[in-house]
Order: structure tokens, then C-alpha cells, then sequence
């Protein structure tokens, strides 16, 4: 074991959530590549990136699927989450695979990146759920240290900062979603990530 994940592994308090229910996404990133290749579009535009009624998607919680409002998210607390409207589409197992999301709430003071606070809502950030190195679920929140763990080879990621990695073999941070709030304060996803989701080498498919 890493020393300092055994040093700091008294502290952690972990969030498992919807994690397992994502633990296919390994396997269906693979299979999606071996049905021949993949247009880059893919790995660009999700769900998120279209609208419902002239709004932006809300975000809905994953398994429940009922949409979450700004208020609900408490500090510390954490969300798994799916775009609204994905269980209609023709193929919601390959939407859930690109546009899977972890949302946390921060104290303000935290956050880092300028970038951060303009796409999120009230210190409320959403990343996407799929790890950058081969595309598990990212679905392990330290609240101590704001540090998302990646169960299948412990890539972590900072959210104070991009969720840039600090450990393990990815290698690039988890993408941001932009969120706002819509009339009735619900959240809901205010244009697509701000870069293609899933594993760095499916880019270059």
C-alpha cells in the first residue's frame, strides 16, 4: 500500500453513493471502441450539451432520478448524478457512460480555480464521473481533503483545483460540468463539459 494513503486512511470518510451502479462503465467504454470507430464527436457532446423546453438538463440523482434543487446540497454533501431525460433516449446505457456526474459542494474559500466558481453555483461543482485513465467511476469522495478517489487504480483527484490528479496514473483532471439554477432553483446543466470525457487515449481513436 502507498505510504501516504495509509497515513491519511484514519481520516477519510468516504461516499460511496451510486458508485456501484456505475461499475459497468469499464466494460462498456471497451465495447463502445470495439464496435468500430469511434467519431471524436462522441467523446465531445453528451446529453448535457442539449436542452429540454429551452433549459438546460436537470440534474437528476442517480438511481432515485429526482431532480436535485440548489438547497439540497448541504456542505460536504455528495450527489451522483444523471442528466434528466436519459432513460427515454434509444441508448441510456452508453448516455450514462459519457454523461455520469459527481456533484459536491465546497466552502467557497476552498475552490482555487477562477474557472471553477464561474461554472459552479455557491462553491456547488459538478465533475464528470468517468476517470480519465480507462474510464471506471470516480465515485469516492474525502471530505477531509476534497480528494475523489478512483477505485479500480486509485487515481485522486483535487476538486478544490480542476479536479486535477495528484495520485495514480491518469492523466488529466476529471472534466467540469457547467450548472446554473433554473426558475423554480433547480439545478441544471448550463452547456456540456469543457473537455471530452472518459479515458485520455479514446481521444485519439
Amino acid at each position: 500500500a502507498d505510504p501516504a494513503t495509509g497515513q491519511r486512511r484514519p481520516l477519510l470518510k468516504w461516499t460511496l453513493g451510486g458508485a456501484l451502479g456505475l461499475f459497468a462503465v469499464p466494460v462498456a467504454l471497451p465495447l463502445l471502441g470495439g464496435l468500430g470507430p469511434m467519431p471524436k464527436l462522441d467523446l465531445v457532446k453528451t446529453m448535457w450539451d442539449t436542452k429540454i423546453n429551452g433549459r438546460g438538463r436537470r440534474l437528476m440523482r442517480d438511481p432515485e432520478g429526482t431532480a436535485i434543487r440548489a438547497s439540497d446540497v448541504t456542505l460536504g454533501s455528495v450527489f451522483h448524478v444523471l442528466p434528466e431525460g436519459i432513460n427515454t433516449t434509444e441508448h441510456p446505457l452508453n448516455e450514462k457512460t459519457k454523461a455520469s456526474v459527481i456533484l459536491v459542494r465546497l466552502d467557497e474559500a476552498k475552490i482555487k480555480s477562477e474557472r471553477q466558481r464561474q461554472w459552479g453555483v455557491d462553491g456547488i461543482v459538478a465533475y464528470s464521473k468517468i476517470c480519465t485513465h480507462v474510464g471506471c467511476p470516480v465515485g469516492l469522495y474525502e471530505q477531509q481533503t476534497h480528494h475523489l478517489l478512483c477505485p479500480c487504480h486509485q487515481s485522486t483527484f483535487d476538486v478544490t483545483e480542476d479536479c486535477k490528479v495528484i495520485f495514480g496514473p491518469a492523466k488529466r483532471p476529471l472534466p467540469q460540468l457547467k450548472i446554473s439554477v433554473d426558475d423554480e432553483g433547480y439545478l441544471v446543466g448550463d452547456g456540456d463539459f469543457a473537455e471530452p470525457v472518459g479515458p485520455s487515449f479514446l481521444e485519439r481513436a
